[in-house]
């Protein structure tokens, strides 16, 4: 019996194992994203037996069977995937976090998308930065800074404005030196409309998934006649397949402020010192006033704006959607000043045919309205008076609209009710100057594109894509000026501006993609792109006589009618093709090529190939087990690429309307006809071509920790488009032709550290520099080493951003003459032989025609050495603190703004105030200074000069973000996903030698004008529901 006993107990021994891993158990439970989301269709797979399966519901719940020892691997696209122990438990939630890796690895390029670690070409790719976003309505603001290669400069304050954006310096003397901007693979027209700045201005900056700069020509050639500037490619937000349905808000308010005003005198030290420049009880002195008006103060304000954004995204299983709303108003602080933007945009992007069909349908849609104020105010309220008050109520101003004005004799005027009119020769009260103007844009445009991708059932390494785009603007801009102003007085001014214009794509390509034997990787593309550009415009406008005239009461006025419709168009047809191929892994070869066919040249067609090498180092033997080495890779790259952008059919002879007034004939009572003239044509015109080259090497450290990028490129650009003065009995002033040839070169580096990454404290570090010359190489023969064009001088050896100005040698201490330095010239009887061998000798005189004529050198380059960004972000317990910089250094400005108010009080600058430097002028006490003596009667006191001339280097601290995250279980208590709300402030501070305006203004040209980049401060909140 009791063997028997013994017996039953190992057999029930022995089934309790088997007994244990036949039991099942139902585990239950819900799958969620890092913002607590539910992962709709993510997958629940019994690890080791793949038949055993399901998907997540709308909710992310799911319910499965499996042996109580099992594990579950759970996993979605884009998701990182996740195994999960049963341990016989019957609830399992997960969290699936992003496959940051995998998103970052593909790269938006020129027809498609590559692997980060496959480019052989120089490509840099940006994600906007949620957390350092202070208010940005343009774009390309965005990339400020945080790009090697990359300049962007405001165009000004202006509510709205542009800006210019560079890409390894500019390539031409006069054809365009834009970037080509590609949104949603659609090759954007840059030329706006009234009120649209540039094509970045369409985008809201809320809808930009990723920025792609292609900078060199193995990556741009694809793109030929377009890519010599560099491209950037915008792609925009998309939903997520399987996603429950998300709204987003974010919002802020901010407030702006000018940053920086001119240093002139005020009403008092103005008054005190034209008293004992020309002496009590003089002319000068009796037009004084009693005031003491700041007039930069008078026309600028705190401007306050607001932006709103609205998000609905999600996605069906295969049916990914995303909708947004913007609204933006931004008031300038220039008073009058103002813009409003309303934009919209819906994608969807549908898979059919088991995924082989991909979908990507996109809408965007924007209505900006724009006032405009009287930039001129900016450099009157420099030049003004300061002891005059801003109005005056005296009868003599009331036809001024009760403002203060400088007048003079209104007798020409042939009306009784006006006896006076503005004095041409003084300054205009800028108050009035924004006052009485009232101009508005009104600007509307559509973006759209249909994409499909379809990969061949049977042969599906073969995939066939078509893309359909088009892009409509128009826009109105309406000029109303008051009869009682300054700049239009008695007649006044009503006109409007309208111009409309269409961009229509048609692009197809076929992309065979195809692996062998795991070493061998091929993927070749080719396509045909089919492209319509079309601008018509046409303006109108005129003053009245007033009804008090003598012979023309309420009359329009002849003189300023104009009504001259206008329409262009241009083409362009393409055929390209690319070629990759990897070998291991390791070796990578891309060759592409473009042939595009312009309207614009005689010659239409011309070829654009590009070649280029990869090599992973790190992957060879002798590295690849170099722990602190995670990554070594080696680029090189040679392409060509074209110019076409001078206008269209600058080779066909053919007539225009004129414009001016003094070109039309008075036919009776059919009113006024213009003359047509002679357009300035050029048969021989030709392509501008690019030849770029390019060697970089990227490197990571440390797991990734420090990683960056080091790149030596040189870009040579021949047969530039520009155009050549010729007699004015051709019927025109100016041909255009291709000159000569230009190289710009230089180093980029870009830094990139990740210092501390832990589940509660991250840290990111980022730098770039880059280093860069330009020089002209040649010239066209005829032109003998020298080229001018306008007022502006060309030299063989030199920048193409080089100065040439007359050198300033300081002040005659017994005079108080402004002094410059000139050189001898030969005697005008001197023979061919004398001439050959004289040499000029340098010497110093207050002549200042004859410096112009003989000393004129070159005394600084506007470009500068080198320039960039760097900054670093933090994130702590839910905080967040970012910091941005940008800087310049080695570049020459010319200050006009401060030159212009270090005048000599000749007749054409009279009662206009000075810069307070002007203390510091010669007089008999002080007669060692750099500041010439002031008298009415010396004309070169500030002359054009490199006295003029200041370093352009600066420090921007750009912006600074706070911000804090709630933590998710807060959120889930009171029914939401996510909250952040941040400070930040922009444009902080900013550090330069310049004594006038901004020096970011116009990195490659002079720009006086216009006001200083704001500062602002701005609150925001960003709430998911």
């Amino acid at each position: 019996m009791k063997t028997k006993k013994t017996f039953l107990g190992l057999l029930l021994a022995l089934a309790m194992p088997i007994c244990a891993v036949a039991q099942n158990v139902n585990v239950k439970g819900q799958v969620l994203d890092d913002l607590g989301e539910p992962v709709i269709a993510a997958n629940v797979i019994q690890v080791g037996n793949p038949a055993n399966g399901t998907v997540t519901d709308l909710d992310g719940n799911y319910s499965i069977s499996v042996p109580s020892n099992a594990s579950l691997q759970f996993s979605f696209m884009g998701y990182v995937s996740k195994t999960e122990a049963v341990n016989g438990r019957s609830t399992i939630n997960v969290t699936l976090s992003e496959d940051t890796e995998l998103l970052e690895e593909v790269v938006v390029i020129g027809y498609g998308t590559a692997r980060k670690n496959d480019l052989t070409g120089s490509v840099t790719a940006m994600k906007p930065d949620e957390m350092n976003k202070g208010l940005v309505t343009n774009a390309q603001d965005m990339m400020q800074g945080k790009i090697a290669g990359v300049n962007v400069t405001s165009a000004s304050g202006t509510p709205g404005a542009g800006a210019q954006i560079r890409i390894r310096g500019g390539s031409s003397l006069n054809a365009s030196n834009d970037p080509l901007i590609v949104i949603d693979g659609l090759a954007m027209d840059n030329s706006g409309v009234q009120g649209l700045s540039n094509p970045l201005s369409m985008v809201n900056p809320n809808d930009i998934e990723t920025f792609t700069v292609l900078k060199d020509a193995s990556a741009t050639a694809i793109y030929g006649a377009r890519g010599s500037n560099g491209v950037i490619i915008i792609t925009t937000k998309k939903g997520k397949s399987g996603s429950k349905p998300t709204v987003n808000y974010s919002g802020n308010v901010s407030v702006s402020t000018k940053k920086k005003t001119i240093d002139v005198m005020d009403g008092d030290e103005f008054r005190q010192f034209v008293t004992n420049m020309y002496g009590e009880g003089s002319a000068a002195v009796n037009t004084l006033g009693k005031a003491n008006t700041d007039w930069q103060s008078e026309i600028y304000r705190a401007a306050v704006s607001t932006d709103h954004n609205v998000t609905l995204s999600g996605g069906l299983k295969n049916m990914p959607y995303r909708a947004t709303v913007g609204y933006t108003n931004q008031q300038g602080i220039l008073k009058t000043s103002k813009f409003e933007r309303l934009t919209a945009s819906l994608n969807l992007s549908p898979s059919l045919l088991e995924d082989h069909l991909k979908i990507n349908l996109n809408a965007k849609g924007m209505i900006a309205k724009t006032r405009y104020a009287n930039t001129s105010a900016v450099n009157a309220a420099v030049w003004m008076d300061p002891t005059q008050d801003i109005y005056d109520s005296r009868d003599e101003y009331k036809n001024f609209g009760g403002y203060f004005q400088w007048t003079s004799n209104g007798a020409a005027l042939n009306d009784p009710n006006w006896p006076l009119t503005y004095n041409t020769l003084a300054t205009k009260n800028p108050v009035a100057l924004l006052d009485q103007q009232d101009d508005n844009a009104t600007s509307k445009t559509f973006i759209g594109n249909a994409e499909f991708d379809y990969k061949v059932h049977g042969f599906e390494d073969l995939r066939l894509h078509m893309n359909l785009g088009a892009d409509y603007s128009t826009g109105k801009q309406t000029t109303i000026i008051s009869p009682y102003s300054s700049t239009n007085h008695y007649y006044g001014y009503d006109g409007w501006t309208e111009t409309d214009k269409y961009n229509l794509l048609f692009t197809a390509y076929a992309q065979y993609m195809k692996d062998f034997n795991e070493a061998h990787h091929f993927d070749i593309m080719g396509g045909y792109e089919w492209q319509h550009f079309h601008r018509e415009g046409m303006s109108n406008g005129w003053g009245y006589y007033q009804s008090t005239h003598n012979e023309k009461p309420g009359q329009k006025t002849e003189h300023n009618a104009n009504n001259n419709p206008w329409a262009t168009e241009n083409y362009l047809v393409s055929f390209f093709g690319r070629a990759n191929y990897s070998l291991l892994d390791r070796y990578m070869l891309t060759a592409t090529v473009r042939y595009d066919g312009s309207s614009r040249f005689k010659d239409h067609w011309a070829l654009f190939p590009s070649f280029a090498f990869g090599w992973r180092i790190k992957e060879e033997a002798f590295l690849k087990d170099v722990d602190a080495l995670s990554d070594l890779k080696l680029r090189l790259g040679y392409g060509q690429t074209g110019q076409q952008e001078i206008g269209n059919y600058k080779y066909l002879a053919g007539y225009y309307q004129s414009t001016s007034s003094h070109d039309q004939a008075y036919l009776g009572s059919d009113g006024y006809y213009y003359y047509y003239t002679p357009r300035a044509y050029n048969p021989d015109i030709r392509w501008e071509t690019t030849v770029t080259y390019n060697a970089g090497i990227d490197f990571s450290l440390f797991k990734g920790k420090l990683s960056g990028t080091v790149e030596y490129f040189g870009r040579r650009t021949s047969d530039m488009l520009d155009y050549k003065a010729v007699a004015p009995s051709n019927g025109y002033s100016s041909i255009p032709v291709n000159v000569g040839s230009m190289t710009n070169s230089g180093v980029e580096i870009e830094l990139n550290s990740t210092a501390i990454d832990t589940r509660n404290f991250k840290w990111d570090i980022f730098a770039n520099a880059t280093f860069q010359k330009n020089v002209i190489n040649e010239l066209a023969p005829e032109y003998n080493g020298e080229y001018i064009s306008g007022t502006t001088i060309y030299r063989e050896g030199e920048s193409r951003y080089q100065y040439y100005l007359p050198r300033y040698a300081g002040v005659d201490p017994h005079t108080g003459l402004a002094l410059y330095y000139a050189k001898t010239k030969p005697a005008a009887d001197a023979t061919e032989e004398e001439i050959a061998a004289f040499v000029p000798e340098e010497y110093v005189t207050s002549d200042y025609n004859v410096a112009q004529q003989t000393g004129r050198e070159a005394t600084g380059d506007l470009a500068p050495d080198v320039y960039g960004g760097f900054g670093t972000s933090l994130e702590f317990y839910g905080f967040d603190l970012s910091v941005q910089f940008s800087y310049q250094l080695g570049g020459m400005l010319y200050d006009n703004s401060y030159a212009s108010s270090m005048h000599g009080g000749t007749s054409s600058t009279a009662g206009r105030n000075w810069h307070v430097d002007i203390a510091n002028a010669w007089t008999p006490e002080n007669r060692f200074t750099d500041v010439p003596r002031l008298n009415h009667s010396d004309k070169y006191t500030n002359s054009t000069s490199d006295r003029w001339l200041v370093s352009s280097d600066y420090l921007s601290l750009n912006n600074i973000t706070f911000g804090y995250t709630f933590p998710k279980k807060w959120m889930r208590a009171i029914g939401l996903n996510s909250i952040r709300i941040y400070g930040a402030a922009d444009n902080v501070a900013l550090f330069t030698a310049r004594k006038g305006m901004d020096p970011r203004k116009g990195t490659m040209s002079t720009v006086a004008s216009t006001y200083s980049a704001l500062r602002t401060i701005s609150g925001g909140i960003k709430v998911t529901f």
